[in-house]
């Protein structure tokens, strides 16, 4: 076959794959391109700046041939100007896209950054948020860098700096009727929120919807810096820095999980850095707030029942770990944890190493020192309090590593499996994102 008519046929006949299109935009020309993409298309939007939104509609990629849209990889940016009382990136019924190298600039006004729109039920699956920098859509507390009211699943929102906002990221809807399911969250940098720099909502039972999810699921949270050492709302307005709501209660998603692992959550004057319900495993992160609390596990629209907290490090002002509100057959596994906290509570689990924060620089490589020379690493070999049991969780992704993704020493307690000055935290949250990508679409 000739390649002209080999060409044609990969566009015209059903079951095959689509020629794959490299096309070129500019703030002029884009609006017009947006709804003839296709599965298998690249749109890149050239630099400069995008004054009219990118409004993503009905648009259907595939597993084999997603649809994607990229700002420059190096250079000057493709910038995406928000608008008074607009959002400035809308997906309405969209699957298999992916959104790269994109500036979202809301430059105060009262707009929100990417939202996946709820009009019609219409879920948004498959989508991929990479390399964005957004913000300045921080008119209040209620704009969001990036939100979901819509039934998600099989996201990966990786490698983004989303700084001076209402919200960080927004996951789910508030009367918890927008499930988000089977995500990836890595490698992100938050911070400057006057809320919370992340919360996952809370769901209800899920809707029947064509491909939704039926099977547990687990949705990944790693490698990411969440911030709140600035700008943050004070009094009834403060939020946790990362807030994950409870998995459904009965039926299809009853088993899920969060699994929180490999991050970095500092500085909150009003506020716990971590704060939980339902089903979370939480390892192998450094808690760090010498102003203020340090993770709670407590109701907020339902209870803790299955939380697995171990080998973390918790330096906090105020109390440590708090755990409040479980019922009496809630599974508690909290073990090989180091925290330094000026008030302590019983923890229900082996091996687990609680010291008073005033003692931490006698233990701790550069717990008084700024970000970039932060080292929360121990001086000394800390052995776990207890003899380590078999974990009450088998087989959580990466459990065996620690913070610096090394193979863990079994009786070492806290984030590090090692002793010893160690890269700082930030350098190696830049590492475990760029080894990870592009990782798979999905952690499930």
């Amino acid at each position: 076959m000739r390649p002209l008519l080999l060409l044609c046929a990969l566009v015209l006949l059903p079951g095959l794959a689509q020629a794959e299109r490299l096309l070129h935009a500019t703030p002029d020309s884009y609006r017009d391109m947006l709804r003839s993409l296709r599965p298998g298309d690249t749109l890149v939007l050239a630099a400069g700046e995008y004054l009219q939104g990118l409004p993503l509609r009905s648009l259907h990629g595939s597993a084999a041939q997603p649809i994607v849209i990229t700002g420059p990889e190096n250079g000057p940016p493709a910038i995406l100007v928000g608008r008074e009382g607009q959002i400035t990136v809308s997906l309405i019924d969209v699957n298999h896209l992916a959104i790269r190298n994109l500036h979202l600039e809301g430059r105060g006004l009262r707009g929100h950054g990417i939202v996946a729109e709820g009009r019609g039920g219409r879920p948004s699956h498959h989508i991929t948020l990479e390399h964005l920098h957004i913000s300045g859509f921080n008119a209040s507390q209620a704009f969001n860098g990036i939100s979901t009211k819509t039934p998600a699943w099989n996201w990966v929102i990786r490698g983004n700096t989303l700084r001076d906002l209402g919200t960080g990221l927004y996951l789910g809807n508030s009367d918890g009727q927008a499930p988000f399911i089977g995500g990836l969250i890595e490698g992100n940098r938050i911070e400057r929120t006057l809320g919370y720099n992340m919360q996952i909502k809370h769901q209800q039972p899920r809707p029947a919807l064509p491909g939704l999810p039926e099977q547990p699921n687990h949705t990944t949270i790693r490698y990411n810096l969440f911030d709140k050492r600035e700008g943050s709302a004070a009094g009834p307005q403060a939020r946790p820095n990362l807030l994950l709501g409870h998995w459904p209660l009965q039926g299809p998603g009853q088993d899920d999980r969060y699994l929180v692992y490999g991050n970095l959550f500092i500085g909150h004057p009003h506020e716990r850095l971590l704060q939980g319900e339902g089903r979370i495993a939480a390892y192998a992160n450094l808690f760090f707030n010498p102003v203020g609390e340090g993770v709670s596990f407590q109701p907020h629209n339902a209870l803790p029942r299955d939380i697995h907290f171990s080998h973390n490090t918790v330096l906090a002002r105020g109390r440590g770990v708090r755990i409040s509100g479980a019922p009496e057959d809630a599974v508690l596994h909290f073990a090989h944890n180091l925290v330094f906290a000026a008030t302590q509570s019983p923890l229900p689990g082996e091996g687990n190493h609680l010291a008073h924060i005033d003692t931490a620089a006698d233990m701790l490589i550069a717990p008084d020192k700024a970000l970039a020379q932060l080292d929360l690493s121990p001086r000394a070999p800390l052995p776990s309090a207890a003899t380590p049991a078999a974990p009450a969780v088998p087989a959580l992704p990466d459990s065996n590593l620690d913070f610096n993704a090394r193979p863990r020493s079994n009786g070492q307690a806290g984030a590090y499996g090692h002793s010893g000055p160690t890269p700082g935290p930030l350098h190696l949250l830049r590492h475990h994102a760029h080894a990870c990508g592009p990782c798979a679409a999905s952690p499930n």
